[in-house]
């Protein structure tokens, strides 16, 4: 007899019907249990994600922002005509402004 035949021998009886009526009411107790406990389960789990991957502070999502917005506007800056009129450069500076 080979190694994989020894190893996934079956038994060649049927399995009795009160093992299957155990094994059916043990899965359907654990169904109800993960229902049941299923918002402290996903709480845990979120918890769990943050302590691996935390969220950045407010402090450092404003300094990236701030970084963002002056790369922006140094690009703007550097892509934007020179504007003579007063009246074009005030919606230069709106439309800058606004991102």
């Amino acid at each position: 007899m080979s190694f994989t035949d020894t190893l996934m021998q079956t038994p060649m009886t049927a399995m009795p019907f009160s093992h299957l009526l155990a094994v059916m009411v043990q899965l359907t107790l654990l169904g109800g249990v993960l229902v049941f406990f299923r918002p402290l389960l996903v709480g845990i789990a979120r918890a769990l994600v943050l302590v691996v991957r935390p969220h950045p502070s407010r402090d450092e999502l404003a300094a990236r922002r701030k970084q963002r917005d002056a790369k922006l506007a140094q690009q703007l800056a550097s892509a934007a005509p020179v504007v003579t009129d007063t009246a074009e450069a005030a919606d230069v500076r709106v439309i800058g402004a606004r991102n």
